[in-house]
């Protein structure tokens, strides 16, 4: 029997989608394989370098020290007089008022004086009425001998005498007037020794101390004794800080101090500065200045004599850019691969792309400061005017620097008013004398540039906007090192306030997020 003839195989049809299919997934992989290269470059660039991000922040400086509290005036009551105390009506924290009776002294040796006094006035009164007779006397006979000199009945000698006499008996009357002026002053000044037996409140206040006792003598000989302090008002009290030579310069009038007691460790008490005084005090080589704060005591917490910790805030900057004090002061080590890198000109932008926020360079600085101001429309174009050169002098140069010519790579932050070399000393930080150099450059074209502009600004106006040019011109300027894409570039940054751990800094190639190295991993750390 014939075996059947096999049958043909079916041809099936190939799925038109299969070679998308394999290209799509090719995509991906060189895509995820090209993510993960550059993550691991990043990686391991980053990974040789301990970094810190830069922040978004207040910044809060404040200049501590300790002082005592004390009442704003303090009166010290003593004795004029000698004497045995009677009696003492007040005690330690008793309020009194002003002409209350504090302490009374034994005035029987003075009441004494103040009899005799008026025996001898009485005396000196009889002696003028003696004396007032005699002259009355002496003034008839003169009449009748100079009536009888004229008629040439008595000789002229008489009538001399009789003159003489009468002189004699006026100066009798006038000493007995003087007597009875001497005894009565005498008598005065008993009598106010006598009302100095009476101890009474200078001033309303609260008695503090009180160094007297019913029966002791005070002698008031060759000083007056204290019996009493007092202190005028307790509502409103003070502390004398003592503040170091060095952040004296930094403290004024009106700034706000916060401190704190021993005794009451939970709460924290404000002030303002009132006053800083001239008298600086030096001991162990170091040199203090007093500073006067003022606190309210209301409520009459506080008590004079606490010791305080103090701090006075002489500066506070919100929402800026701040970074550790360690990317600050780092320095790339000998033979490192940062050594070799420059700071970027300030005018183009950094690798990252990133031109910061805010006060970016000067010309954003000036606006800002500029809205603070409160100029009128006349002065707000005037300060356009003055500002556009600036702004196309900046554009010119961040042109420049896109073509990458290499003028505009050798010249620095001067060139916002005109030519100039920015870097003078190594690894791109100026030194000393290029730094003073640029500042007066760079100060006497400002003003001249802006000098229409500043005509214009009220006294207020002027004062603030010198102040914070003078603040931009000298503010100091260090090179940094941050990774962008993951590779390593030295930016310059302007420092502002410090805290002690961290510092405002602004620049156009530093923004918040920024990763700054602020030193460089071992090898062991590395792996």
């Amino acid at each position: 029997m014939p075996n059947p003839s096999p049958k043909p195989p079916v041809r099936r049809g190939r799925r038109p989608g299969r070679p998308l299919a394999i290209v799509a997934v090719l995509v991906v992989l060189a895509l995820a394989a090209g993510w993960l290269w550059h993550r691991h470059q990043a990686a391991a660039a980053q990974g040789g370098y301990r970094t810190e991000a830069v922040q978004r922040s207040d910044i809060r400086v404040a200049i501590s020290s300790t002082g005592t509290l004390s009442a704003i005036s303090t009166v010290t009551v003593g004795s004029q007089i000698s004497g045995q105390v009677t009696d003492v009506l007040v005690d330690f924290n008793s309020h009194v008022k002003k002409g209350d009776v504090l302490a009374r002294i034994d005035p029987s040796t003075y009441e004494a004086q103040l009899e005799q006094g008026n025996a001898q006035i009485a005396s000196a009164r009889a002696s003028l009425r003696n004396a007032q007779a005699g002259l009355k006397n002496a003034e008839l006979d003169y009449q009748r001998k100079a009536d009888l000199g004229r008629q040439q009945l008595v000789a002229k000698s008489d009538v001399d005498l009789a003159r003489a006499a009468l002189d004699q008996a006026r100066a009798q009357v006038n000493s007995a007037q003087a007597s009875i002026n001497q005894q009565t002053a005498s008598l005065k000044n008993t009598q106010v020794n006598i009302d100095r037996a009476v101890i009474r409140s200078p001033v309303d206040g609260v008695v503090l101390t009180r160094s007297i006792e019913p029966g002791q003598t005070v002698a008031a000989s060759l000083q007056a004794p204290e019996l009493f302090t007092i202190a005028e008002d307790l509502s409103k009290m003070q502390i004398e800080l003592a503040v170091d030579e060095s952040d004296i310069g930094q403290v004024k009038a009106g700034q706000a101090v916060s401190f704190s007691a021993d005794a009451f460790p939970d709460r924290q008490f404000k002030g303002v500065v009132e006053q800083v005084r001239l008298a600086a005090t030096t001991a162990n080589n170091v040199v203090t200045y007093p500073v006067i704060v003022t606190v309210d005591n209301g409520d009459g917490t506080l008590l004079p004599g606490l010791t305080v910790n103090a701090e006075i805030e002489v500066n506070k900057r919100a929402n800026v850019l701040k970074l550790g004090n360690a990317a600050l002061r780092f320095k790339p080590s000998e033979g490192s691969p940062l050594a070799d890198l420059q700071p970027a000109d300030p005018g183009r932008q950094s690798q990252s792309g990133n031109r910061g926020a805010g006060n970016a360079n000067m010309a954003g600085d000036l606006q800002d400061l500029a809205a603070t101001l409160g100029l009128n429309d006349a002065q707000k174009a005037a300060f356009d005017a003055a500002l556009e050169p600036m702004q196309q002098r900046q554009a010119e140069r961040a042109a420049q620097q896109g073509q990458g010519t290499q003028s505009t790579q050798q010249q620095g932050g001067s060139r916002l008013f005109g030519g100039g070399p920015r870097f003078g000393g190594q690894g791109g930080t100026p030194d000393a004398g290029m730094q003073a150099q640029m500042r007066s450059r760079m100060r006497d074209r400002f003003n001249q540039q802006f000098a229409a502009f500043t005509a214009t600004l009220d006294d207020a106006q002027k004062t603030k906007w010198n102040a914070a040019m003078e603040a931009q011109l000298n503010a100091k300027r260090v090179t940094i090192y941050k990774l962008a894409n993951g590779k390593p570039e030295a930016v310059m940054v302007r420092l502002g306030s410090s805290d002690g751990s961290s510092t405002e800094v602004s620049g156009p190639d530093i923004a918040e997020g920024d990763e700054v190295i602020t030193g460089e991993k071992s090898s062991a750390e590395a792996k």
